[in-house]
Parts: C-alpha cells; structure tokens; sequence
C-alpha cells in the first residue's frame, strides 16, 4: 500500500487524546498540511469550602443592607411634595443672621415667672377639661336614664324616641338649573376680521 493511500485514513486520525500536542489535519488536500490552533483544556478550580460562620456573617451583611435600603425608602415616601409658594427664598436664607433679633437675655427671676405661670396655666386647662368631660358624661347618664324609665313606661315612644330629627337643623339648597339652548342665539365670541379668501362663484 502507498503512502498517497494512507494519506486519506491518517487525516481522519485525531491526535487530541495526546495533550500539548497539535492536532495535525490533511482535511483540504492529501498532500497539503497544516496546524490548527494549540488547544489545552485546563481543569476546573475546585471549589475552595468556607467556614459555616463566614457564609452567616455574610448573609447578615446582605440582610442589614437590604433592611437599610427598605427603610430609607419608607422615609422618602412619608416626605411630602414640596409647594412652590410655600418654598423660602434663597435671599432670605442668607440674610438669616442678619434678620435675627438680638434679645436682652432673661435675669433667673423672670425666668422662673415664666416657669410657674406655665405650670398654672396648664394645671387650669387640666380642670376645665376635666370637667368638661364630667359634664358630658352627666348628659349621656340622664339621658340614658331617662330613655330607660320611657322603655319601662312605652316601647312605642321609645322607639319613636330614639330617632333621628332630621328637621332639626333645617337646609335648603337649590344649584343651577339645566336649560336647554336658546333657539338662534348668537354666542359672544370677540371681535374678529374675516380673512377668508372667496373666489369667483361663491357666495
């Protein structure tokens, strides 16, 4: 056998099992070689084992991070929209210091005036709104009361009794009315010049 008839079955040989080696290919002409490209597999990494408390540490740090993110944008969702009317001038903010009073300071006398009228004047507002409270509770008691001895008496009248009154407080409303259109009316609409074009023939 020739050498010209073994080309063909050597080209089909695969030399990729042998590694560093090129793989040789006689695929376009017998008597044409070449060299493909140097292929090395390299094996993969193995996976390296971390300690149980790194991968806790970790998912903690995620976690926290997350946490942190979902608060702040609670918080941007509670501020309101700012008002454009409502917005101070960038003038007045730097004539701050200059718009400030200089108040005398207060002696300790006066200081602890002011201390004591705050105290009396919250311990009034404590009673009156205490009695306030007394008051309407001594309402709801006697008419409860007397809603009960009525019930006793009559079921009809209590029953009457404890509707509601709408002609209590008497209201009357009356809004605009539909109309219809008024035949041939002529709308108002400004004064204005006509520049249509008209050409011959119309009217």
């Amino acid at each position: 056998m020739s050498v010209l008839n073994l080309l063909p079955a050597l080209s089909r040989l695969s030399m990729r099992a042998i590694p560093g080696i090129r793989n040789i290919s006689t695929c376009t002409d017998p008597l044409y070689f070449r060299v493909s490209n140097v292929l090395l597999g390299e094996p993969l990494k193995k996976k390296k084992r971390l300690d149980p408390a790194i991968i806790r540490a970790r998912e903690e740090r995620r976690k926290k991070k997350i946490e942190k993110q979902i608060r702040r944008l609670e918080k941007q969702s509670k501020q309101l929209k700012p008002i454009n009317e409502l917005e101070i001038p960038s003038k007045l903010i730097d004539e701050k210091e200059q718009r400030l009073r200089k108040l005398p300071p207060i002696s300790e006398k006066e200081a602890e005036s002011r201390i004591l009228l705050q105290k009396d004047w919250n311990r009034y507002k404590t009673q009156q709104n205490l009695a306030n409270i007394q008051a309407i509770d001594s309402i709801f008691y006697s008419q409860q009361r007397a809603l009960d001895e009525l019930r006793a008496e009559s079921e009809e009248l209590y029953q009457e009794a404890i509707q509601m009154d709408f002609e209590l407080l008497p209201y009357m409303a009356k809004g605009p009315l539909k109309t219809p259109p008024i035949k041939n009316y002529d709308s108002p609409d400004g004064e204005y010049i006509n520049l249509t074009k008209k050409f011959d023939g119309e009217e």
